[in-house]
């Protein structure tokens, strides 16, 4: 039992992980409905950006989290401003452009600064463990649990007690509607697709300390972030909290009774039934239209 309680928390923390990422990436679609494939380099600059704050100014990961946050809530902006909002009713275009511009910003972080590793260290405040029993918990671990539990509820907050939380979803109820009372819908966009590059860079920030810092580490994150995305209902916070959290702890759980390979292969054929008998998710989003 001690292992599968160790498991438990395990899942748990990559649950914690996987949500952060699969927010930004339900907001942008369940708002524009934009299958944005350049959410992972997201989460790569995201670490980028903690590692030279923490290199060159001394800044150490929690800290960065609200810079590296505006940081790449600004390239969002831009590429928003520059590129995605041209595509909104060419959805194939978009999954090309946005695919592009992933592979532009890996190449530009591998030339600018290295395809080698970088090291981050975590805070020493956070450092060691909790031991309850047999089970043993990092104490960074339970931070990020944490923290991703007050992203979830700061984000519901901003969509259901804000009045730019009352202008986004009265554009997605109805456009045209809303632009004739004077809410400027591209303007809804680019701050929420904004929104979500921040939150895949603060999901970087917080995963440098326990993954390896590399131009393609977002690659394999964002796929399980999609997967949680299609699995909750695309566009609803509380599908996506749901499936990140089933997801991370069967994926934990899978991991004991078979490897790990085996395990993810297992999962993803369990999305597939889940999208077999349920096509919208678990709790699909019925606000787009």
């Amino acid at each position: 039992m001690d292992v599968v309680f160790n498991q438990v928390f395990a899942g748990l923390s990559f649950a914690s992980i996987l949500l952060i990422i699969a927010l930004g990436l339900a907001i942008i679609y369940g708002t524009m409905g934009v299958i944005n494939l350049a959410h992972g380099e997201f989460v790569m600059l995201g670490a980028y950006a903690t590692w030279a704050l923490q290199s060159f100014a001394g800044i150490g990961v929690v800290t960065a989290l609200p810079l590296v946050f505006v940081a790449v809530a600004a390239v969002g902006w831009i590429i928003e401003k520059g590129i995605v909002q041209w595509l909104y009713h060419r959805p194939l275009d978009t999954i090309l452009a946005t695919w592009g511009i992933g592979i532009i910003l890996q190449q530009a972080i591998r030339m600018g600064v290295g395809a080698e590793s970088k090291f981050v260290r975590g805070p020493d405040w956070l450092s060691g463990n909790i031991e309850i029993g047999t089970l043993v918990m990092s104490n960074y671990r339970i931070f990020v649990i944490v923290f991703s539990v007050a992203v979830l509820t700061g984000t519901w907050l901003l969509m259901t007690r804000t009045e730019f939380g009352m202008k986004l979803r009265a554009v997605i109820q109805n456009r045209g509607i809303s632009e004739c009372y004077g809410i400027e819908a591209k303007r809804v966009y680019s701050v929420t697709f904004a929104y979500g590059a921040g939150l895949a860079g603060i999901a970087g920030a917080l995963i440098t300390p326990l993954f390896s810092t590399i131009p393609t580490m977002g690659t394999g994150l964002v796929v399980d972030a999609f997967l949680v995305v299609i699995a909750g209902g695309l566009g609803s916070l509380v599908g996506t909290a749901a499936a990140a959290m089933l997801i991370g702890e069967v994926t934990a759980l899978f991991s004991i009774v078979i490897n790990d390979t085996l395990g993810r292969i297992a999962v993803l054929a369990g999305i597939i039934l889940l999208i077999r008998f349920r096509p919208r998710g678990l709790f699909p989003a019925d606000t787009r239209r």
